[in-house]
């Protein structure tokens, strides 16, 4: 075989054409997108609080021109959409059709890494659509993790508030026990944190459901509904709607139980009663029910107290990296 000079090669490569690289739609990615609602001046709301803003969550594939979108709404559960149109500058996608009524309608843009849009049902604008391209978060874990310090004293609800503001509370510190008595408000930390290690105890009734959320954004499911209600997905344990556990623990209703948690940027890992149901997953977005969908930011913790009553926490306590 004849050798070939490295300078002959050199020249070859330099003729030959550069090929046109391929673009990335600019709505390819994760977004942290924030809905004001828009007053329907023929139905004003009764209840101002009806137009406040809130956090939604939305991830676009694109495969070949081919759009998959997923999108977490208000509440609920992350789910995928399925009608989705483009024209190369707007992004079109239908969120729900009724029977009856037109269709919820989102149509966004995207300019230097935001998005904008509307929400429509019909003709009529419901709401301003915002958005930015969701933090990567990829972080290192500490060399070393504090001491863990207490976040509920036993005794009363020092370091608590209930949430929404106006709501009911019956979350109430009894025993050395955080008992929500009957369905109402939320409790959240006033403190807020960013990488940790939780522990935390937990006696969920037969049928009871709540949560536990991460930085008020990430949900970890606290139900024991009727077998067979959930998949995996929504059952105990999991990151609702987007981790389901990799074991499957028996049910303990009424029983006293853990959860040790370390969440460093997006990587999560939870130890249930001593056995590792997620081992170092990303969390992708935010849950439904989130506080706010700025992901980058510190949040607090907050348990969700608004489906059923009867739930119960102890021994609630926090790690942070150590300086």
């Amino acid at each position: 075989m004849k050798t070939i000079s490295a300078a002959f090669l050199l020249l070859v490569v330099l003729l030959i054409p550069a090929l046109p690289m391929k673009e990335t739609s600019p709505f390819a990615g994760r977004w942290d997108i924030t809905i004001t609602p828009q007053a329907n001046p023929d139905n004003p709301p009764k209840n101002p609080a009806q137009l406040a803003p809130y956090p939604d969550w939305m991830e676009v594939l694109e495969h070949d021109g081919n759009f998959e979108v997923r999108v977490q709404p208000r509440s609920g559960s992350v789910h995928g959409i399925n009608d989705i149109s483009t024209d190369g500058t707007k992004l079109t996608l239908v969120m729900s059709a009724p029977a009856k009524g037109p269709a919820t309608v989102w149509e966004v843009t995207v300019k230097s890494n935001r998005m904008t849009g509307v929400e429509k049902r019909g003709d009529r604008v419901t709401a301003q659509i915002a958005g930015v391209r969701a933090p990567e978060l990829k972080r290192k874990p500490p060399k070393a993790w504090a001491d863990p310090e207490p976040l509920f004293n036993g005794r009363d609800l020092t370091g608590w508030e209930p949430i929404p503001a106006g709501s009911a509370n019956h979350w109430v510190a009894q025993d050395g026990v955080l008992l929500n008595t009957e369905h109402g408000a939320n409790l959240k930390t006033t403190r807020k944190f960013e990488d940790f290690k939780l522990h935390i105890e937990y006696n969920c009734p037969e049928d009871g459901n709540s949560g536990i959320y991460l930085r008020g954004r990430d949900e970890i499911q606290v139900a024991y509904e009727k077998p067979g209600v959930n998949d995996k997905f929504h059952d105990m344990g999991a990151i609702y709607g987007f981790i389901a556990p990799a074991a499957e623990l028996p049910r303990k209703p009424g029983e006293w139980e853990s959860f040790d948690v370390t969440l460093v940027g997006r990587m999560l890992t939870i130890v249930r009663n001593g056995v590792r149901t997620v081992d170092n997953q990303e969390i992708p977005g935010i849950s439904g029910g989130a506080l706010d969908a700025n992901e980058g930011e510190p949040g607090p913790f907050y348990l969700q107290g608004d489906h059923t009553g009867g739930m119960k926490y102890r021994n609630i306590t926090v790690s942070v990296p150590k300086k």
